[in-house]
């Protein structure tokens, strides 16, 4: 009994173990729940809280019997990449907003006013950290980061311990992930893109008509006036169609690591 009971309780613990190492650096990327913002304490007692609720689950996946000190090393290692991966493909996909907010912003006449972006922990564009901080609650009002938590449980059917990811697939993984960022970004920032064509040649054409006016002095206030305006109108939107591209993302993401 006694021989027993230190096996189960040394295959608990280093399941234990390996669950804190995965999900705990998949939260401390995370959006919402890793960023800047959130108290380094507070995220390692998420951390330490949800790998001792899971890691009942993730015992089965754990190799048996135990590997030794070197492969219990790479073991440990694959781990940490693998939630690395999760957390960083999620965040990229929180990007597209601060991308989009770059665009309006340069579309508006604002791009030389610099913030400080909490999400990113960085100095970003005035527009950019509006969207980032309105797309983080968006994320938590939507229970979006519980679609995170899930993923992170259902990898371990995706990435199963014991195999070293393959890194030349999640460098593919990380690439696709930073391209289809950026387009989602540049198409929600499409009208005020087509906004500021149109004052441009409305002003090209005035400049012709009436060439004693200065129509740099009139553009820029006029650019900023309906930009805001513009926004205004389309935020609702914007927001809701970003929230419907990042749970198709994420989906397609762990369906794609699944096959």
């Amino acid at each position: 009994m006694q021989s027993a009971l230190e096996i189960f309780l040394a295959g608990s613990v280093l399941a234990f173990m390996l669950t804190f190492v995965r999900i705990g650096t998949a939260i401390m990327m995370m959006p919402g729940l890793g960023d800047s913002f959130v108290s380094q304490r507070i995220r390692l007692h998420m951390a330490l809280g949800i790998s001792f609720v899971l890691f009942p689950i993730v015992m089965p996946y754990v190799p048996s019997p135990l590997p030794g000190t070197f492969a219990l090393f790479i073991l440990v290692f694959s781990e940490f990449l693998i939630g690395l991966l999760i957390g960083t493909v999620a965040r990229i996909f929180m990007t597209a907003l601060d991308t989009a907010g770059m665009v309006i912003s340069m579309q508006s006449g604002l791009a030389n006013a610099q913030v400080f972006n909490p999400s990113l922990a960085s100095q970003g564009s005035l527009m950019g950290a509006f969207l980032s901080m309105s797309g983080v609650l968006l994320l938590l009002v939507l229970n979006l980061h519980h679609l995170l938590i899930m993923g992170v449980v259902e990898s371990y059917k995706m990435f199963p311990m014991g195999d070293f990811p393959d890194t030349g697939s999640m460098a593919e993984i990380m690439a696709r992930a930073v391209s289809a960022s950026f387009s989602v970004g540049v198409k929600l920032a499409t009208p005020f893109i087509v906004m500021t064509l149109l004052i441009y040649v409305g002003m090209g054409v005035l400049s012709r008509l009436m060439p004693q006016i200065q129509v740099f002095m009139l553009a820029l206030p006029l650019q900023i006036l309906l930009a805001i305006s513009l926004l205004m109108i389309v935020l609702m939107a914007l927001l809701t169609s970003w929230a419907k591209h990042y749970e198709a993302s994420l989906v397609s993401f762990f369906q794609a690591a699944g096959g």
